[in-house]
């Protein structure tokens, strides 16, 4: 397989992957090489440096002079405002609501029609058990972040 950095008249870069550089050159004669933004058949190979890996043997060892860094005791900060946000908003979530697993939908759907005390809850839904709760009318709504619970 060879990738490469395509651009068309309109000067549209984009990435493809081939079986081979036989196999681009017959798919563009064909005319099946198409502009992925806007459909232009006239396609050339754009400037692209090779992606090339060092041989196993060849590979770079730290030098004994050279100091290694320890490994990160402790994850880094958020790198933006977003993720500062997310970490903030997961924060609340967690402090605020009960986790209840696999038996959310379930227990959402018990809170809505009367049969449970009403309380915040956070879990995991199939996609399924999801779109059902919502066309039933229960407020629900998918959070932005992994759970990253086990629940064995």
């Amino acid at each position: 397989m060879i990738s490469y950095t395509l651009k068309c008249a309109n000067d549209h870069r984009f990435d493809s992957w081939f079986q081979s550089a036989d196999a681009f050159d017959k798919l563009k004669a064909a005319g099946m090489v198409t502009c992925a933004v806007c459909g232009d058949k006239h396609i050339q190979k754009a400037m692209m440096a090779p992606r090339v890996r060092p041989a196993r043997d060849a590979a770079a060892q730290p030098s004994s002079q050279e100091p290694v860094a320890p490994p990160p005791t402790q994850l880094s900060e958020p790198a933006n405002e977003a993720e500062a946000a997310l970490a903030k908003l997961r924060k609340q979530v967690e402090e605020n609501s009960d986790y209840v697993g696999k038996d959310f939908a379930s227990q959402a759907r018990a809170m809505h029609e009367g049969s449970a005390p009403e309380r915040a809850i956070y879990g995991e839904a199939k996609l399924d058990e999801a779109k059902a709760l919502i066309e039933d009318g229960v407020p629900v709504a998918p959070l932005p972040f992994n759970i990253g619970r086990k629940t064995n």
